[in-house]
């Protein structure tokens, strides 16, 4: 079960990081190095607490789907989206948000089990959990980026 947690301060409020971090239209653009979009559920605006949004792209050649449901929601400070159905056999995706005397730090927790019992932990050791790391740091510099120019 690799955990994989980043932190990354970004000169904007609150607020504006937080509608960012659950917005889907940034979460596509972010990620159009996957050709990811969203295909059920909310597939545009700010996704609300009891939501799903279900995401097809392409990750290591293969088309996917995953659909995510936002679990837990405290604006503007956290909010909790956890798979449905998709790849993983699960995961949970944790945004904490704070103020800082000139901006936010954003928190991304991201809790997952591969599929596959030992082949699922085998790819975690050799590239999966390097892969989703990159991910999602990209995704986040997307975030910081556009909440900057925002703000």
């Amino acid at each position: 079960m690799p955990i994989i947690k980043t932190e990354l301060h970004i000169h904007a409020p609150i607020e504006t990081c937080f509608d960012m971090a659950r917005s889907i239209d940034i979460h596509a653009q972010s990620t159009s190095q996957t050709n990811e979009r969203a295909v059920g559920g909310v597939t545009s605006g700010l996704i609300e607490c009891g939501q799903t949004v279900t995401w097809e792209a392409v990750h290591f050649g293969v088309k996917q789907r995953l659909t995510a449901k936002i679990t837990e929601m405290d604006y503007p400070l956290r909010f909790v989206d956890e798979q449905v159905r998709g790849a993983f056999k699960r995961f949970r995706h944790t945004h904490e948000f704070y103020t800082t005397e000139n901006g936010t730090q954003m928190i991304d927790v991201f809790d997952y089990t591969s599929p596959m019992g030992w082949l699922g932990k085998l790819a975690d050791v050799l590239f999966l959990q390097r892969y989703m790391k990159g991910f999602l740091i990209k995704r986040n510099m997307y975030i910081k980026k556009v909440a900057e120019e925002f703000n």
